[in-house]
């Protein structure tokens, strides 16, 4: 085992909380995985009065579905009471393979490496080799962030500037609306883990050796930082498409989206909207009404 991969387990393997074991076991079951993820920013906080954030990994491939099947994951929303509260959770299911193949950076999709470089809990894998297989997957997450940090942060540096470097570029390539700070939160929820993680990424792909020192400067000559340079340009070209594409299915897919929705619209401005069984059909028909009635209540 490298020492990256070493690195990746522990994280991977450090306890959560009663009750959120307790919700990746339902949602495991609930919704067909082998392995679920936990990440984000309850992770960071431990604050569990906002949505948590899952993916739950499938052993199978990808289900055939509608022509829009290919804008993985499948997004949900979920309330759950464990241990006499309501815990909310926004899920994202897909298979393993998928999962693994998005992880290397090859494709144009950056949603998976840019995320699961950052730490994350691997919960409930239903057997060793299942939780081999998403610990790989998120070794090469590392591995892939990494890479393309060395060649969009400077010269040298510590790893912070690396991470920063590559936190704004990927967050201005996606439809995310974050504070400029954003980057730096990150880092700041476990920074003894960015800064092992790069430096053992570097050493596992050849672009630094083994001395430890505070200021880092990669290997990478003129060619390859180019070469890699232009295929960040290629996603950042691909990124808010297919993110807008994404919103689009989910406005068809996103199972529980009303519910999300007014739990979201009564958290941010204390009004709370029935939840009718015709908004739960019909969400986006629905829209017009709900920003009408909050117009008019927050009008008075």
């Amino acid at each position: 085992m490298s020492d990256l991969a070493a690195l990746v387990a522990r994280e991977l393997q450090r306890p959560v909380t009663a009750d959120i074991a307790t919700l990746a076991t339902q949602l495991r079951q609930q919704l067909g995985g082998a392995a679920v993820l936990f990440y984000g920013s309850a992770l960071r906080t431990a604050n569990l009065d906002g949505v948590l954030d899952f993916y739950v990994l499938r052993d199978e491939a990808e289900r055939t579905g509608p022509p829009w099947a290919f804008l993985w994951p499948h997004v949900s929303y979920h309330e759950c009471e464990i241990g006499g509260r309501i815990i909310r959770a926004k899920v994202a299911t897909m298979g393993i393979g998928t999962f693994a193949a998005a992880a290397t950076g090859h494709s144009l999709d950056t949603t998976i490496w840019t995320r699961f470089a950052q730490p994350a809990r691997l919960l409930v894998p239903v057997s060793t080799r299942v939780a081999q297989a998403i610990a790989d997957a998120v070794c090469a997450c590392v591995r892939t962030a990494a890479r393309f940090a060395g060649a969009l942060g400077p010269d040298s540096g510590s790893a912070d500037d690396y991470w920063l470097a590559l936190f704004a570029h990927t967050y201005r390539a996606e439809l995310r609306i974050e504070s400029h700070d954003r980057g730096r939160s990150v880092l700041s929820g476990d920074p003894a883990y960015y800064r092992d993680a790069l430096r053992l990424a570097w050493r596992d792909i050849g672009l630094i050796g083994d001395a430890d020192t505070a200021r880092l400067h990669p290997t990478m000559d003129a060619a390859p930082r180019r070469l890699w340079q232009r295929a960040w340009r290629r996603r950042a070209i691909a990124a808010k498409p297919l993110n807008a594409l994404r919103l689009l299915r989910a406005a068809r897919t996103f199972d529980g989206a009303a519910r999300y929705a007014l739990w979201k619209i009564e958290r941010h401005s204390g009004i709370a909207i029935a939840l009718t069984p015709w908004r739960e059909r019909h969400p986006i028909l629905a829209a017009p009404g709900i920003l009408f009635h909050l117009w008019r209540v927050g009008g008075r």
